[in-house]
Order: C-alpha cells, then sequence, then structure tokens
C-alpha cells in the first residue's frame, strides 16, 4: 500500500507541481470565511462572491460590525446562505472577543467556532500557517476509496488512513492535488469510466475498477 500511495503522489505531483488553493484570499481570517462558504457549494462560486465581501469588510473587526442581513446580502446566491452568514458574523465576533481579530492556530480552538468544523480547521492550517494537517472532504474521501487507500467506512477513518500513507510534508499538496485531479478526471457518478481516469485505471479496486459504481457515501 505504501508503495501505491507513493506511485499515486508521484503522479499527481507531475500533474499538479505546487497546486495552488482553490480559494482566493489574502489573509487567514479571509481563507477561514473562504473556507467556510465553500461548504455545498464551488469554489469558483465562492470565489464570484468574496471579493465584495472582503471588499465592504476585510477582517474580523469589520465583519462583526455588520449586520448578518448585510453579509447575506453579498453571499445569497451560495448554498445554505442563511445558515453560513450566521456564522461568518458569529465567528467574526468570536474572533474579536477571544483572540484580538486573530485566527487561532490549533484545532482544538477552531472548532470551537460557529460553523467551522474538522475539515475547515485543517485547510486552514495547512494553508494558512503552514502546519501539517490533511484536511478531507467527501471528494477526498470518494477518490481515496477507489484506489483502495482507505475502506471507505468514514471521513475520520480516511483522514486517519492518508495520513499514515503520506508523509507530513506532502499533506498540504496531496489534499490540493487530489482535488484538482478529481474535478478534471475522476468525477462521482456511474458515468466515470476507470480504464479511462489516468490513476484509476491502474490504481482502482473492485468494485470501484469498472464503470458503473460510485463509493458509498461517508457516514
Amino acid at each position: 500500500m505504501q508503495e501505491k500511495a507513493r506511485r499515486i503522489a508521484d503522479q499527481l505531483s507531475t500533474m499538479y507541481p505546487d497546486p495552488p488553493p482553490g480559494l482566493r484570499h489574502e489573509s487567514s481570517f479571509q481563507l477561514l470565511i473562504a473556507v467556510m462558504l465553500s461548504a455545498q457549494s464551488t469554489d469558483m462560486k465562492v470565489n464570484q462572491v468574496t471579493p465584495e465581501l472582503f471588499q465592504k469588510w476585510p477582517d474580523a473587526h469589520a465583519m462583526s460590525t455588520t449586520s448578518v442581513d448585510e453579509i447575506l446580502a453579498v453571499i445569497r446566491v451560495l448554498g445554505l446562505a442563511p445558515t453560513k452568514s450566521k456564522n461568518l458574523s458569529a465567528t467574526s465576533k468570536a474572533l474579536v472577543e477571544r483572540y484580538q481579530g486573530r485566527v487561532p492556530e490549533t484545532s482544538e480552538e477552531l472548532e470551537t467556532l460557529p460553523g467551522v468544523g474538522h475539515k475547515t480547521a485543517g485547510v486552514v492550517l495547512s494553508q494558512a500557517f503552514g502546519h501539517p494537517a490533511f484536511a478531507v472532504d467527501s471528494h477526498i474521501h470518494r477518490i481515496a476509496q477507489r484506489w483502495g487507500l482507505t475502506d471507505g467506512s468514514s471521513v475520520s477513518k480516511t483522514e486517519k488512513d492518508l495520513k499514515a500513507l503520506f508523509p507530513p510534508s506532502s499533506w498540504r499538496d496531496v489534499h490540493l492535488q487530489i482535488i484538482y485531479f478529481g474535478r478534471e478526471h475522476c468525477r462521482a457518478g456511474a458515468t466515470h469510466e476507470p480504464s479511462d481516469c489516468p490513476i484509476c485505471s491502474w490504481a482502482a479496486v473492485e468494485p470501484y475498477n469498472v464503470s458503473g459504481h460510485t463509493p458509498r457515501r461517508p457516514k
């Protein structure tokens, strides 16, 4: 399995050397907000609303002073916008009250913020602060299951398995590389043809090595 993971990492690095973050931001606060907005929304859609959002409220101090309705008016096109606007307001206030407007650098502290889960915390720790973290979303979970790198029982199990297979120094890049690879070559759905996929063609395990099979959703 370790050799398989190494070969996958080499292939991903060749295809996506030095992968950039998909969400545009200019600070750890802006990255945190963008990742919170990305739930059930695409990076492209989030990147369409964040320029106006960050022009109006570029940091926690500024966003904490505005109303939920004003935030909602800017992000309304995104999925779960009413809930997200409440979380953005509450998180901004919490950052000001607890951390003088700074974004904390531990998963434990980040996950106490409204609307911030383990995956969001992992992305922020990795991309904003360079800490070793492997954020696993449903897309990474699905692809890792297809490649036989995990048994697919849960997202937390997938995270544990991937951390054991890839060195910590590679976690940030592999996270992004799998996301980019999934978008371009390894999408969800029964129409995915493993034989046409640059990695599934040799790495997919049964039953995902033939068309018509979609990994089950994580519990």
